[in-house]
């Protein structure tokens, strides 16, 4: 039972022992003693350990987020706001005007904008919201009728099974508690949008004052890595804003002019609505792209509902790679995969606003990865191997010459023998 001894074992060397740099008694002190957490399962069992930790800080942040939305809330959007007034404020700055002049103004210009695009959202939407959502509603009873007509191994009972689970989260406390919790009632309302004004005056007049004060703790490499990100942060929300509202405002007015060509009625519901989707990327625009689809199929016909699709789909392509590209280039070079997990994640934990939020905040923790180890240099762990960039158009050469060495071999030539790139 030797490995249960307490007391260490005495061993007897007939010859005498050299403690030189090449003893192996030597070499054998220089090593770490050996430990239950040092093997691979060891090193496993750590990193197990280290991200359940990583978990239960992340849960418990959002969870205190979830608390006090009505200071989050305003404070997220005051931030992503300030990031897209940023070059106002400093062109006006650089030509001399006051900061507190230069803050009202713009501050004057953020309010009046809001409350335009508030109003125009209820006047658009809200007295024919009924109408909206009862044509819609017929259009996708019919939709389901015609599939029901189609070989499909999916009964009525299934349809009805899935609408009324989708229905059930729209309508839930859960669905709408992000948003609903923050600035839903009246009173929380108000408190929230004079938070977001004062937050918003103060992010624009004293935003560089401040970064500065909370970066003081930091020095040398951390102090730079630090400014590094706060750069690259004020760039990606002030990009996505302007870009995002611009790209859904052109959205909205080209299906605007579609639809009134096509004498589709609700056409200007159904283009705030475009517009208001928009800051929803992938989701909203499909969604947007249906209800229109179905008011069209329920007040003009398949042919018509048809003809909506396609112009949808052609917008969605324009924008996608011609507008987007231009206005926000690589600001929000995120996967499509990405995207659709940081909008289920966001949904789920804040409902709508958080369906809102989630891509710009996913963009900007990207952004601070790109940026870890220098102006363009990433994180370690996130840097592309050598070779991989070129990896894609390896694999598409050698599809290529497959093609042509087998047109060659029907032609009875030989293959061409040729180096890949």
């Amino acid at each position: 039972m030797g490995l249960f001894t307490r007391a260490p074992r005495s061993i007897t060397v007939d010859a005498p022992l050299r403690l030189d740099s090449e003893s192996p008694v030597q070499l054998a002190a220089d090593r770490a003693p050996w430990s239950l957490w040092a093997d691979g399962m060891g090193k496993l069992a750590t990193r197990a350990l280290q991200l359940i930790f990583v978990v239960i800080v992340a849960a418990a942040i959002v969870l205190g987020i979830q608390q006090v939305t009505v200071v989050t809330i305003p404070l997220v959007i005051a931030l992503i706001l300030a990031s897209a007034f940023a070059p106002v404020m400093g062109w006006m700055r650089r030509r001399g005007v006051p900061a507190v002049l230069a803050t009202v103004t713009t501050l004057l210009a953020i309010v009046v904008i809001l409350s335009a695009v508030g109003w125009l959202i209820v006047w658009a939407v809200r007295d024919q919201w009924d109408e909206l959502y009862s044509k819609a509603q017929d259009g996708f009873t019919q939709a389901v009728a015609w599939f029901g007509t189609l070989d499909l191994p999916i009964d009525q009972a299934q349809v009805d099974e899935w609408v009324g689970s989708v229905t059930d989260f729209l309508t839930s406390a859960q669905f709408g508690s992000g948003a609903l919790a923050g600035v839903g009632a009246v009173a929380n309302f108000v408190t929230g949008f004079v938070l977001l004004v004062v937050m918003l005056f103060f992010f624009l007049k004293d935003g560089p004052q401040m970064w500065a004060f909370l970066l003081r703790p930091f020095r040398g490499e951390n102090y730079a890595r630090a400014v590094r990100i706060g750069d690259k942060t004020v760039t990606t929300l002030g990009s996505y804003v302007r870009g995002t509202a611009t790209v859904a405002a052109v959205d909205a007015i080209g299906i605007l002019i579609g639809l009134l060509i096509l004498q589709v009625p609700l056409a200007i519901p159904l283009a705030t609505l475009v517009f208001l989707l928009a800051f929803i990327p992938i989701v909203g625009a499909t969604v947007a792209g249906i209800l229109a689809a179905l008011v069209a199929l329920v007040a003009n016909g398949w042919v018509v509902a048809l003809v909506v699709v396609g112009l949808v789909v052609l917008v969605n392509q324009l924008e996608g790679n011609f507008l987007q590209p231009v206005l926000m280039g690589r600001t929000l070079k995120l996967h499509a995969f990405v995207v659709l997990v940081a909008l289920t994640v966001g949904t789920v934990l804040a409902g709508i606003l958080g369906a809102v939020l989630a891509v710009p905040i996913t963009a900007v923790v990207w952004g601070a990865i790109l940026v870890w180890d220098g102006e363009s240099t990433p994180a370690r762990w996130a840097r592309p191997k050598p070779g991989e960039e070129t990896a894609g158009s390896t694999e598409r050469w050698r599809l290529r010459k497959r093609k042509r060495d087998a047109a060659r071999s029907q032609r009875g030539e030989q293959p061409v023998v040729q180096a890949a790139p």
